[in-house]
């Protein structure tokens, strides 16, 4: 496990998916009720999985992969 430093959401690559995420699905939108903005994220999300090039380019930086492939 890799401890970050504190307040560095910067380097946590699951921070950069959710902007990702913000700035292509729920930027300047309204929701008529939290079950619009559920199903809203839901569908969001399920692109976002099945798109695992942009994941990947988003949050697949060299230390995480490295990390991942050498982990027992």
């Amino acid at each position: 496990m890799l401890l970050l430093p504190p307040y560095s959401p910067e380097l946590n690559p699951v921070e950069r998916l959710w902007d990702e995420l913000r700035e292509k699905n729920f930027h300047n939108r309204v929701f008529d009720s939290i079950g619009a903005l559920e199903s809203h994220l839901v569908d969001a999300l399920r692109h976002m999985e099945e798109t695992t090039d942009v994941v990947k380019s988003i949050a697949g930086w060299d230390g995480i992969i490295n990390s991942l492939c050498n982990a027992n």
